[in-house]
């Protein structure tokens, strides 16, 4: 049992410092800042772009 806890420890070990030895990228994090402010425009854009086409035809089916 003791050999099944120092095993599951030191997996936990390695893998911690995997982590340390990982090197964060800035220009990656930067780039999908980015990415995910397009993709919040664009669905913007597209949301508002549906609401004002829903008035325009409410508007037009008032006006008939």
């Amino acid at each position: 049992m003791g050999s099944n806890f120092n095993n599951k420890e030191n997996l936990f070990l390695d893998s911690v410092q995997s982590h340390h030895n990982q090197k964060v990228d800035l220009n990656d994090l930067m780039r999908k800042v980015k990415d995910e402010e397009k993709k919040s425009k664009r669905q913007n854009i597209v949301i508002s772009a549906a609401a004002l086409s829903a008035v325009a035809v409410f508007g037009i089916i008032l006006t008939l």
